[in-house]
């Protein structure tokens, strides 16, 4: 009857010490719980930002006015019919450096 015990109880330690010391035991489980909440973050951002991606597909497939913005702003475009003005800044005296600003546009129809 000892040596039934005694082999239960070594059975018992050598379980233990794999469920808690080895590399695939509760570390290992723990250290993927934490990738898996690292994971989780960077899908919900780039989640967010694909349907950011797909709200401006939309607007540009569906209407004129996100793709007129689009042109005006990146193309610096002008529509038929209106009237293109470059407000250029102050020159400063000589000597000093004026500071840095870009040219604003504006269109007047």
């Amino acid at each position: 009857m000892r040596w039934l015990v005694a082999a239960l109880l070594a059975i018992t330690l050598a379980i233990q010490f794999r469920l808690w010391i080895s590399q695939d035991g509760v570390r290992e489980v723990t250290q993927l719980k934490a990738a898996v909440a690292v994971q989780r973050e960077e899908n919900a951002r780039l989640k967010q930002r694909n349907d950011q991606l797909a709200a401006e597909v939309r607007d540009l497939k569906q209407g004129f006015s996100a793709l007129e913005e689009r042109a005006r702003n990146d193309l610096g475009m002008i529509a038929p019919n209106e009237t293109y003005f470059q407000v250029v800044p102050k020159m400063a005296p000589a000597g000093t450096t004026p500071p840095e600003s870009p040219p604003t546009r504006t269109a007047a129809r």
